[in-house]
C-alpha cells in the first residue's frame, strides 16, 4: 500500500549538516496516512523514534535531538523531510522513514510501512 525510500545520508564531520528525505509512494490514492516519522539505529542498539508528525500535527522530537533537528513535510512532493543541524558523532546511525495508517505515539515501533534506511555517519 505504501512504499517509503530514503535518501540523502553521507557522512559529514561534527557540526554539520544533513537533510533526509523520504519519498512517500501510496499504491491506492484513497490510502490515508495518520502518523508519519523518522527512526534511527546505531550498532549495538536500539531502534528509537528521531521525531515524527502526528496525526493531530503535533511534531514531537527525541530529547537528544531537539533543537538540532527539524522533520518537515510537502504534501505536494509527497515527501518527508528532516533536517539535520550540529551533527554528533552519537548520531550516527542508519536512519529509517515510517508510515502507518493509524494514529501511533511518538517512538513506538508498531509502525506498518518502513524504507530500507539511509546511513549517516559523523566523524569528530
Amino acid at each position: 500500500q505504501v512504499q517509503l525510500v530514503e535518501s540523502g545520508g553521507g557522512s559529514v564531520q561534527a557540526g554539520g549538516s544533513l537533510r533526509l528525505s523520504c519519498a512517500v509512494s501510496v499504491v491506492t490514492y484513497t490510502y490515508r496516512i495518520a502518523s508519519i516519522g523518522w527512526f534511527r539505529q546505531a550498532p549495538g542498539k536500539e531502534r528509537e523514534g528521531v521525531a515524527s508528525i502526528l496525526s493531530d500535527g503535533r511534531t514531537p522530537y527525541a530529547d537528544s535531538v531537539k533543537g538540532r533537528f527539524t522533520i518537515s513535510k510537502d504534501n505536494a512532493k509527497n515527501t518527508l523531510y528532516l533536517q539535520m543541524n550540529s551533527l554528533k558523532p552519537e548520531d550516527t546511525a542508519m536512519y529509517y522513514c515510517a508510515a502507518d495508517p493509524r494514529p501511533l505515539r511518538f517512538g513506538s515501533g508498531d509502525f506498518l510501512y518502513w524504507g530500507q534506511g539511509t546511513l549517516v555517519t559523523v566523524s569528530s
